[in-house]
């Protein structure tokens, strides 16, 4: 599995900045540690956030994902946890846990993620930092925090339930991180994510505020809880769209499958989105019928199996992937050439998350449609919502263009719609 691009990927040139971490005031450890992974070069979100995130602001960070925010929140995080332990230090040999830093996010595969990527930077600082996820052992996960923890990183279920067995105490937190923080609202976690704001309403302390968009639910969270916060932007949904080639396909029921399959022999990396858990696991058992080897990640599987099909999808031993949205939620997984709807999402912004599991860190990727035919009017008011004007064309499964999609270009005289 790998982590959202911090390590610098294919064209990511084009997408650094030239402000170092150092000169954003990162502490030496921990650009030493950066740079032994080489990570020199900070990300636009990273070089907006983290000065003033090491200033005491509280920060509201508007980025797809993708775009680097794991560092732009982690690293002003560990320097402060790594000050207020040395000037305020809170010890404790029984439960239950006072972490200094906590990082909410909405689902374990994120949780699993951001702390690969933060946990050896924590070491550099002499921090220990543990991930607390459901689907995973509960026991394992309470004996490593009364083993000792500074930073937790955490799903709002799984904190909630230690937190009522007495295990975790959020009141000592001198940094919130809300990663995803739409995502967590969509998904209803807002309650949760209350429970922990209300405990340390009284308590000095920073908040960190991350997610793809900043209105609804999580305005009024920023309102309510937020002190004087500074607010930076990047990569607006224009850009993210633009950097996509855009197909959208009008297809037969019974020739559907077949569609995907031809796809997916033309393309070394692709994620197929399904609706249900139970659509994705039938459609990986139709594309094996096919001979395209695929594996399915939702929330019914056993955490080792999502963390398998991650794995293998990541190092390219398996090149198909099949995912509901809650599932793929947060995926940091680079170089995926091809994400498919195969069910289609629900609204713009549903098709925007899921499109930008590809056309990561400035480089380009290609995103399908499939449609039925009681199914192109609600595209035409996605693409109406995201000023994307493309046909829908009909195509068959042994039509030439699905094996150069990045090449072809219907005609408008073509489309369906």
């Amino acid at each position: 599995m790998t982590t959202e691009p911090i390590n610098a990927p294919e064209g990511a040139d084009l997408y650094a900045t030239e402000q170092s971490f150092e000169q954003l005031g990162v502490s030496a450890p921990l650009v030493a540690a950066l740079a032994t992974q080489g990570i020199v070069a900070a990300f636009p979100i990273q070089a907006m956030t983290i000065h003033d995130a090491l200033a005491g602001r509280d920060v509201c960070g508007k980025a797809k994902t993708g775009s680097g925010k794991t560092l732009g929140f982690g690293l002003p995080m560990l320097m402060r946890v790594a000050d207020v332990i040395t000037s305020d230090p809170v010890t404790s040999d029984t439960p239950p846990a006072r972490p200094r830093g906590l990082v909410l996010l909405p689902t374990r595969e994120l949780a699993v993620q951001v702390f690969e990527v933060l946990e050896p930077l924590g070491e550099a600082l002499g921090l220990k930092v543990t991930a607390l996820y459901g689907g995973a052992d509960i026991e394992r996960q309470t004996k490593q925090l009364r083993r000792g923890c500074d930073i937790v990183i955490a799903t709002p279920g799984r904190l909630i339930d230690l937190g009522d067995r007495g295990e975790v105490n959020v009141e000592y937190l001198d940094v919130l991180v809300l990663d995803e923080a739409d995502r967590m609202a969509d998904m209803g976690f807002m309650p949760q994510v209350e429970w922990v704001l209300r405990r340390i309403a009284e308590r000095p302390h920073q908040t960190l505020l991350f997610s793809a968009t900043l209105d609804g639910a999580v305005d009024r969270l920023v309102k309510r809880y937020l002190t004087d916060p500074v607010f930076h932007e990047v990569a607006s949904d224009t850009q993210t769209v633009s950097n996509m080639v855009h197909h959208f396909l009008n297809v037969h029921q019974m020739d559907r499958i077949k569609v995907v399959a031809s796809i997916c022999n033309s393309y070394d990396k692709i994620i197929i989105f399904a609706r249900t858990k139970r659509g994705a696991d039938r459609l990986v058992e139709q594309l094996e019928k096919e001979g395209v080897n695929a594996a399915a990640i939702h929330g019914d599987l056993r955490q080792n199996q999502r963390e398998k099909a991650l794995a293998d999808f990541g190092t390219g031993k398996l090149h198909v992937l099949v995912a509901t949205d809650v599932a793929a939620r947060g995926l940091h997984i680079d170089g995926v050439d091809v994400v498919i709807h195969f069910d289609p999402p629900e609204d713009h912004k549903a098709y925007l998350h899921r499109s930008g599991r590809t056309a990561r860190a400035g480089s380009t990727g290609i995103v399908v449609s499939l449609l039925l035919w009681n199914q192109i009017v609600e595209a035409g008011i996605v693409m109406k919502r995201l000023a994307l004007k493309r046909p829908v064309v009909e195509v068959f499964s042994n039509s030439p263009h699905l094996n150069d999609l990045a090449n072809w270009e219907p005609e408008m005289s073509e489309s369906v719609l």
